[in-house]
């Protein structure tokens, strides 16, 4: 199956190189289910919507082959992954396993400075959550999500979780769109920064748990829904 649909990329700016931006941008459309799993896309198809040449979207796809996102197919492009909702039940458990401690963590001596910065991003992610933007509820939510991780000090973990979510790709948002959980899962963000700020280690890992839980049910519910 090739794409030749057009996509809604956005436009390449000057402060990000080429590059970089291309990734970013591929990234969140993947996430968000804009570059349908199963599609095969072009560097040269890609290029000429972003309005680039095609060497930085060959060498984002590449980067992109090497998270798990796209594969490539000899002569024709990337093909992009297909995730099944037992797959991403998966994923979300092992961030389960390394976000809940890590939060309590971050309660226990997490610098209110730097975590009360944060609020604008909590908020941001609602204002997405609200027009139902899900390329910018999954940006958002992103940088929220591994900057409240980095304030734990390590540099790994947040490499780690960056990648399981792109493993991931967080297909479940569309259902918890359709479902009405959208906004609540948007708006757990501030709770669970007010938690962290608290010092209610105990309390935030509980938030943390139900938040993320929200994905992990979501993938297992359109597995039964298919079955």
């Amino acid at each position: 199956m090739t794409a030749e649909r057009p996509l809604k990329l956005p436009a390449v700016p000057d402060r990000l190189s080429i590059r970089d931006h291309v990734v970013h941008a591929l990234r969140a459309a993947l996430i968000a289910g804009e570059l349908r799993p199963g599609a095969v896309y072009s560097a040269p198809q890609l290029a000429a919507q972003f309005g680039v040449s095609a060497t930085p979207v060959r060498e984002a796809m590449l980067d992109l082959t090497r998270e798990g996102m796209v594969e490539p197919v000899r002569n024709k492009g990337f093909r992009v992954t297909e995730l099944s909702g037992r797959d991403l039940a998966e994923y979300v458990e092992i961030r389960e396993l390394i976000e809940v401690p890590t939060v309590g963590r971050v309660a226990r001596s997490g610098d209110p400075a730097r975590l009360e910065a944060l609020r604008p991003v909590a908020r941001e992610i609602v204002a997405a959550a609200r027009t139902g933007d899900l390329i910018g509820f999954l940006e958002a939510d992103r940088r929220f999500h591994l900057a409240l991780l980095e304030l734990a000090g390590n540099h790994r973990l947040v490499e780690v979780v960056g990648q399981l979510r792109g493993h991931a790709r967080l297909y479940g948002l569309a259902g918890l769109a359709a479902s009405g959980q959208l906004m609540e899962s948007a708006e757990e963000h501030e709770v669970l920064l007010d938690l962290v700020l608290a010092r209610d280690a105990e309390g935030a890992e509980r938030r943390m748990r139900i938040h993320l839980g929200r994905l992990r049910s979501q993938g297992e519910s359109d597995d039964e829904a298919e079955s």
